[in-house]
This record gives structure tokens, C-alpha cells and sequence, in this order.
């Protein structure tokens, strides 16, 4: 007995059942490791997928919970947004280890994609509900208020 999900546009079957979190099934069956495991208790971010367009933690969402929905890792995310995002993180180096930067990037690029025009207050406030244990928050919120203004300056169709 498995359980059919759409993930990152693709209709996939797993094998596990649907009390399997979410994390686990991506990271294990599916190969899509960019999703992070980091605390199981909604503490973190670092596992933060989309479900049907809104930030959800995977460690604690199990399958069953996201059948007939349409999920999205970091993976996923392709679009010009997504570039603007990559470029602005990497140019103020805001990822010392990186491992939370997949939760904190899919929760960017949904605030930033769900307003016509986006405030830094907003999209930071955002990342309220992410922890960076390398103590990056800083260079992280300077990404932040980088991709508003290439944003604002049209360097996203997004």
C-alpha cells in the first residue's frame, strides 16, 4: 500500500505509508535531499516544503496530510525569482553552513511571490519561525533587503 503525491509538479507513488513524515519520504525515497531535517518539532525551518503554494514544516507533516495537494521543495523552485534569490544570498555570503538556507530560501521565495510588492518587514518577519545556529541572520537579512531592491529594480519577472 503506498500513497500517490504530486511533488514538484510530478505526480510521484511512494512505498511508505501514510503516517511516513513528509521529510522522509523526500529525502529517503524520493533522493530530493535538499529538504533539511534539523529539529522534528517545528522549532527550525530547516525542513520547510510548500504545500499547495503555503510554507509547511515536513518533519512532522505526514504523508496522509498532503494527499490530493501539491507540494514543493526547494527543487522546485526554478523559476526567475528563485534566481534573484540565489543571487542575493550568495552575494552577502548568508549561508555560513548553509543547512538551514533551504527552509529559509522556500519561505522567501513564497513571501516575496504572494505580494505585488513586497516589504522587507514583511519578509523578514517571515523568517521568524527559522533558526541559523551559525548565527548568519544578519548577512541573511541583508539578502533579504538585496532581493527587494533587484526586485524593485526589475531584475525579477516574478
Amino acid at each position: 500500500m503506498g500513497v500517490t503525491l504530486t511533488i514538484n509538479g510530478t505526480p510521484v507513488e511512494l512505498r511508505a505509508d501514510g503516517t511516513t513524515p513528509l521529510i522522509l519520504a523526500l529525502r529517503n525515497e524520493l533522493g530530493l535531499k535538499g529538504t533539511r531535517f534539523g529539529c522534528g518539532g517545528e522549532d527550525c525551518g530547516a525542513c520547510m516544503v510548500l504545500v499547495d503554494s503555503e510554507p509547511r514544516y515536513s518533519c512532522t507533516l505526514q504523508l496522509d496530510d498532503v494527499r490530493q495537494k501539491r507540494i514543493t521543495t526547494i527543487e522546485g523552485l526554478n523559476d526567475r525569482l528563485s534566481e534573484v534569490l540565489r543571487e542575493a544570498i550568495l552575494a552577502e555570503n548568508a549561508g555560513q553552513c548553509g543547512y538551514c538556507l533551504s527552509g529559509i530560501f522556500v519561505t522567501l521565495h513564497r513571501c516575496i511571490s504572494a505580494s505585488a510588492h513586497p516589504k522587507y518587514a514583511e519578509v523578514a518577519g517571515a523568517l521568524d519561525r527559522h533558526l541559523c545556529r551559525c548565527g548568519a541572520n544578519a548577512a541573511i537579512l541583508r539578502s533579504v533587503g538585496r532581493a527587494l531592491k533587484l526586485i524593485e529594480a526589475g531584475a525579477s519577472d516574478a
